[in-house]
């Protein structure tokens, strides 16, 4: 499979991902987003580098 191609599945895949609990749960992803609103960004940007650093990790060993 070429690399534009596998891009677009990841992508995809992340996008239902990311949409199961705003259908499932719509009144908790709200609250859940009001309470981000209300955090340093200095956390979020610490929560965002440590992520990434996850999904890096699991790349390597699924790849």
């Amino acid at each position: 499979m070429e690399f534009g191609k596998q891009l677009l599945v990841a992508i995809s895949l992340m996008l239902v991902l990311e949409g199961i609990l705003p259908f499932l749960y719509p009144q908790r992803w709200r609250n859940l987003v009001a309470k981000l609103s209300e955090i340093d960004d200095r956390q979020l940007r610490i929560a965002g580098l440590v992520s990434m650093i996850v999904g890096v990790i699991m790349l390597n060993i699924v790849i």
